[in-house]
């Protein structure tokens, strides 16, 4: 029986990226697909794919130890859910419908997931001043109106990250802080990475029956993050936090932009 052949390129890219994303919380997508596309070569359609499944792996992990902790708000995870996964759903209809490898849909890819990382990089750099408005606001939209918005909030979601891989961090958190304003920040994070497990297996799979994910080197992915996340964690208490996610922001909107006008 053949043993996986194991690209140590990625598995050294996974480590980087996994170590940043202990050390900031910045969801991996906004840094491994461009890092595939972008360094690598790799197909837009096949680096979202092989990423989702990345990321449905990793934040299985961050589930448990927040669920473990309490941190996870379950009914604020199931209406994220309600809107993410029937919406991911459609979105992968559509790419199977149009054809996902095609020259038309490559660009589309490329061009929406630069958009997502400029999203992205201004969520990031805005969340502690939404953070204090959240603070200071402390007032609850009525139930139905918060419910109605966290589902369509899924549904958006749903087809970003089915199209880039991206959002389900940077920009699900930064909403979730304006919707439930009187949530501690770390139910709100807890809840967010447990929903990004359905939707990333979901969005995953799909895009595994579209011929979309390349398992090998998903392997050689997880084979270098997974330590590097928890080298990452390890140290992210230590981290001058400000500086590295306004320094992430500027690299994320140099890629940004860089696939927006490839």
């Amino acid at each position: 029986m053949a043993l996986p052949h194991i690209d140590l390129m990625y598995s050294i890219s996974g480590l980087a990226v996994g170590f940043l994303v202990g050390l900031t919380g910045v969801g991996g997508g906004s840094l491994m697909t461009p890092l595939l596309v972008l360094l690598f070569g790799v197909h837009p359609a096949t680096a979202v794919g092989t990423d989702l499944l990345y990321a449905a792996a990793t934040k299985s992990a961050g589930t448990l130890v927040h669920g473990l902790k309490g941190s996870v708000e379950w009914r604020i995870t199931g209406r994220l859910a309600a809107g993410s996964v029937p919406a991911a759903a459609l979105t992968l209809w559509w790419l199977q419908h149009h054809g996902i490898h095609s020259p038309r849909a490559t660009a589309l890819l490329q061009h929406i997931l630069g958009t997502a990382l400029l999203i992205t990089s201004i969520a990031l750099v805005f969340r502690p001043q939404l953070m204090r408005f959240a603070a200071r606001t402390r007032r609850q939209p009525s139930a139905g109106s918060t419910t109605a918005l966290t589902i369509l909030t899924g549904a958006v979601l749903g087809v970003l990250v089915s199209l880039t891989s991206v959002g389900a961090g940077a920009i699900g958190v930064t909403v979730l802080l304006l919707l439930y304003p009187s949530l501690p920040t770390s139910r709100i994070v807890g809840s967010d990475i447990a929903h990004a497990v359905p939707l990333t297996l979901a969005a995953g799979m799909g895009h595994w029956l579209l011929g979309s994910v390349d398992w090998m080197m998903l392997l050689s992915l997880l084979i270098g993050s997974l330590p590097g996340i928890a080298l990452g964690s390890h140290l992210s208490a230590r981290a001058p936090e400000t500086l590295l996610r306004n320094l992430l922001a500027a690299v994320l909107v140099l890629i940004g932009v860089r696939l927006v006008v490839l």
